[in-house]
């Protein structure tokens, strides 16, 4: 057992330095020892103190690794209590802003300085109220905090810092020219962090781009052989798609798992599958994109106060699911990008904690899988549970579909009526009404109309 914890906490911390080594200053470090942290994580013990230099920083780490304090510290440390709007901290989604103003709330606790979200869904009247009253730090998602400075309703006059968290999502999903129009309208010397779990070659590129002197970035990596943490157990399950509903069921109710995530692709997937599990009696909820602000805030209140076991949840909450206690995730869908893989499981085995992660894998998914284990590093074995029987669906399928040359279609399952309109040896369930054309239909209508193109 000692061994096992040492290797947890040699993993993830770096024992040999405490907080007060990397060079915070007393009312920062006060609100570090309120929370309860004594060693700094990997990134943590290298981000803080090249931060601290002034220097523009792009940092890669582990999911649950303590990113968010890694930039927020020097943050915390620096700016003054006198000044409004010195850190412009911006990320993906609304959850990830959320959670990232409480984690500086609680680790500034002992300061007198105040991190204010930028969101939509909330009044952007209450956004700016609480900003002129003399907000620190904002953190925001990039179309909101554009929107407000356009309304002059926030400067960027007194920027000393300009934090990306998540940065390969921000570039990757449509944020480019709203993060380059915001840099950019910071016209004083100021110092830019970027950090995220990961950071592809392209990446790399494209942020140095963003920065001052993108010759002169610090790249600070903490991830060696592999891009999930240890304590995370990973297995798949192979399923058929008809059978991919009852499975997660069955795993609910037998195993039990005290807190679990369960992943799915699209929004329409996320209310079908959580109405077909209510129907059947598991209590679960549901967090996705179409979500109201307020019910997605009372949600995700209820997830970390514990009231809740299950919840089904897009891609929107793999950025913002800081939550401690999820033991389980499950890759209900399995993520077209690896690198989504990677955060969507980093939401369990947070900071020291062990967890599970187990995908649904198809058939025709198997490269996908491959895929993830190339980017991770981890060899994902395959999870046997002989107590689901799934359907015969995959064996029905093979027997009803013909060789690829006995395929024919239907005008040639029947032969044309005759010219006398006798229609008796027509199959009504393959042409309704009983009359069939004399041929198949022609490959194109062509166009009647003209168009702009064709003038």
């Amino acid at each position: 057992m000692a061994k096992g914890f040492e290797k947890v906490m040699s993993e993830i911390f770096d024992i040999s330095r405490t907080f007060a080594d990397l060079g915070l200053r007393g009312s920062v470090l006060k609100g570090i020892e309120t929370c309860g942290f004594e060693h700094p994580t990997h990134i943590q013990a290298t981000l803080i103190p090249s931060i601290l230099t002034g220097k523009d920083v792009l940092g890669q780490a582990k999911t649950g690794t303590g990113k968010t304090a890694a930039f927020g510290l020097p943050i915390l440390h620096a700016v003054d209590k006198d000044t409004p709007m010195q850190a412009l901290i911006l990320a993906p989604t609304r959850e990830l802003a959320v959670q990232i103003v409480q984690e500086l709330d609680e680790l500034g606790q002992s300061t007198p300085l105040r991190a204010v979200p930028i969101i939509g869904g909330n009044s952007i009247k209450s956004q700016a109220r609480a900003i002129k009253e003399g907000a620190q730090i904002m953190v925001g998602t990039p179309g909101r905090v554009m929107d407000m400075y356009e309304r002059k309703a926030i400067h960027f006059d007194n920027i000393k810092f300009a934090v990306l968290d998540e940065v390969d999502r921000m570039l990757d999903i449509g944020f480019r020219d709203d993060i380059r129009r915001i840099l950019g309208k910071i016209k004083r010397e100021h110092q830019t962090v970027f950090v995220s779990a990961t950071i592809s070659d392209e990446i790399d590129r494209l942020s140095r781009k963003f920065m001052r002197d993108g010759d002169e970035v610090e790249k600070i990596t903490t991830v060696s052989q592999s891009l999930t943490v240890s304590l995370v157990t990973q297995k798949y399950l192979s399923v058929h798609p008809k059978d991919k509903r009852r499975l997660l069921r069955h795993l609910l109710t037998h195993e039990e798992p005290a807190l679990t995530v369960v992943f799915c692709r699209t929004k329409m997937t996320v209310r079908r599958l959580c109405e077909y599990l209510r129907d059947k009696g598991v209590k679960v909820h549901q967090i996705h994109g179409d979500l109201h602000q307020n019910k997605r805030n009372r949600v995700m209140q209820q997830l970390r106060g514990g009231k809740l076991e299950v919840l089904i949840a897009s891609d929107l909450a793999a950025r913002g699911l800081d939550v401690q206690g999820i033991t389980h995730i499950i890759n209900y869908d399995l993520p077209e990008d690896p690198e989504v893989y990677v955060h969507r499981i980093g939401r369990t085995a947070r900071a020291g904690a062990s967890g599970t992660a187990w995908s649904f894998v198809t058939t025709e998914e198997g490269q996908r899988l491959t895929e993830i284990e190339k980017l991770t590093g981890v060899l994902i074995e395959e999870l046997d549970y002989p107590d689901f029987k799934p359907g015969k669906h995959a064996e029905r399928e093979q027997q009803d579909v013909p060789a690829e040359d006995e395929r024919k279609s239907r005008y040639d399952l029947v032969t044309a009526p005759t010219s006398d309109g006798d229609s008796d040896e027509v199959d009504p369930n393959l042409f309704p009404g009983g009359v069939a054309p004399k041929g198949p239909p022609r490959r194109t209508l062509g166009a009647r109309f003209r168009t702009k193109r064709s003038r």
